[in-house]
């Protein structure tokens, strides 16, 4: 199956989207490689799905430019764009058969009935529902409904395939499957796709990029990898992953290194190149150790704490600890020895995991 054979890059210039005075969008640039996933990951109302929208033409920019494949499309109708989406609400027909859901919009362009039933059989095998032409909607589990939904979109050919927050609606198990096979399939495909979510993991699992909005413009754009180890702000740090946000102050800096002074406590970090002095620092939940100390330990190679709350989970343990920089959450793997609540522990730091970022 030929399915986005050329696909194509997309380009943001200086867009912005305006209702009235309110910026929905306001003036963002970036480019999205042919061929990757790009997340637009962000809290709701800071903009994604308004600027996936404008990609699909379902919104017009009201300053900027867009471009498709190299192609000017800012004024061009969304029928005139080679882009289709996969909506959260799956959007299928209830009277209309799997096999005619996924023809639709081949039928409805002009293609004869025979080819277009033929590219939807292969569209279904292609999702793994070969076999499944002949079922309603009604009878398929939400999982298979949005694999129907990618089908339909994916046998017209698309450019570019967007997706508008597509697993909102399933369990997490079964979410977690759908991003993988979305992933495997697009990787598979060659396609470029643009998925839009709020989901933190889900966007840090499938992505090749990400764009976190916040507030109607870009606050960072990376890697998975970069955003979760290098964030540059506060609310990056705060919004991918979830960080302990810690006061401490920068008082060194050597070989793309930097020293952040934690009372007592001295961590070596990604330079951030902020001037010396008061920074925040960014500390992933699995960036903390514990041990129990004994009666008297001043503990020079971390910082005392209180066990608030303990948390068994199977595979780690989830602790609220009370410090004298405030409430700090730990995620440990060490399920064997827990440290129980009540208990007065201390606090070490890992070398991964840790950022300086401006207060």
């Amino acid at each position: 199956m030929s399915i986005a054979s050329k696909p194509a890059g997309v380009e943001f210039r200086n867009v912005s989207r305006r209702y009235g005075n309110t910026a929905a969008v306001d003036n963002v640039s970036f480019t999205i490689e042919s061929g990757t996933l790009v997340t637009l990951l962000g809290p709701s109302g800071c903009g994604k799905t308004t600027t996936l929208r404008m990609i699909a033409g379902l919104e017009m920019a009201s300053s900027g430019t867009i471009l498709i494949g190299g192609k000017d499309v800012t004024r061009l109708p969304a029928t005139d764009r080679n882009v289709t989406m996969v909506f959260q609400s799956y959007a299928l027909f209830p009277h209309m058969s799997v096999a005619d859901n996924v023809a639709y919009g081949l039928v409805v362009s002009g293609v004869r009935k025979r080819d277009a039933a033929a590219k939807a059989a292969e569209g279904l095998e292609l999702v793994g529902l070969g076999g499944y032409g002949q079922r309603l909607p009604s009878e398929l589990s939400g999982g298979q409904q949005q694999r129907v939904a990618v089908a339909r979109a994916l046998v017209l050919e698309p450019e570019v395939l967007l997706f508008d927050e597509p697993l909102s609606n399933l369990d997490a198990k079964l979410r977690r499957k759908m991003r993988d096979d979305i992933r495997e399939l697009q990787q598979k495909l060659g396609l470029t796709s643009v998925y839009v979510t709020h989901d933190q993991e889900e966007a840090l699992a499938v992505s090749d990029r990400i764009i976190v909005m916040n507030r109607s413009v870009i606050a960072q754009t990376g890697t998975p990898d970069e955003l979760y180890r290098r964030p540059n702000s506060r609310f990056v740090a705060d919004f991918i992953g979830g960080a302990n946000l810690i006061d401490g102050e920068l008082v060194g800096r050597s070989g793309g290194m930097a020293t952040v002074a934690l009372g007592r406590v001295t961590l070596s970090v990604p330079d951030p190149g902020l001037p010396a002095g008061g920074v925040l620092l960014a500390v992933r939940p699995n960036a903390i150790r514990l041990r129990t100390v004994s009666a008297g330990e001043t503990g020079g190679d971390g910082i005392p704490v209180t066990v608030r709350k303990a948390t068994y989970l199977g595979s780690h343990m989830e602790y609220g600890l009370v410090s004298e920089f405030g409430d700090l959450f730990v995620v440990d793997p060490n399920v064997a020895t827990p440290v129980p609540a009540g208990a007065s522990a201390l606090a070490t730091f890992t070398g991964d995991g840790i950022a300086a970022v401006a207060r």
